[in-house]
């Protein structure tokens, strides 16, 4: 049985989902650590957690997350950001310039990547040193 907790896809594999697949998936698994790193944090009702979620996990956000990550990544990790980075997206919601979703879509594309071939440990130190960096304790 398949345990998609654990991903373990190899680099041709994860080549072969497109772009915008590895957004997909990435979008998730970013929201997943958001909403752990806030409960983690403690002391907020549910609509707070919502709110704080919502907040961090806009485009806006993805971006200035970005601009903190970059410096950290590996070559390969770098890669899969640009592959998300540079995908031909339809549309750009009205709370974000095309620059910001761009930037956004690589973040996602990065994490999707990464979480698939099973790299989740690089994933949580990349997203907590970015997090403290950003947001603090």
């Amino acid at each position: 049985m398949e345990n998609y907790f654990q991903m373990n896809m190899d680099k041709r594999q994860v080549d072969a989902i497109s772009n915008l697949g590895l957004a997909h998936i990435g979008d998730g698994v970013f929201e997943l650590l958001v909403r752990s790193w806030l409960c983690g944090h403690g002391g907020q009702t549910v609509g707070r957690l919502h709110g704080e979620t919502i907040k961090l996990v806009k485009a806006g956000a993805q971006a200035r997350f970005a601009e903190k990550m970059l410096p950290l990544l590996t070559e390969e990790e770098k890669a899969l950001y640009r592959r998300g980075k540079n995908s031909h997206v339809h549309q750009v919601p009205k709370s974000a310039t095309p620059a910001e979703y761009a930037k956004a879509t690589g973040v996602e594309a990065m994490f999707g990547g990464m979480y698939l071939m099973g790299r989740t440990q690089r994933l949580n130190e990349i997203f907590v040193t970015v997090m403290e960096e950003l947001y603090g304790v």
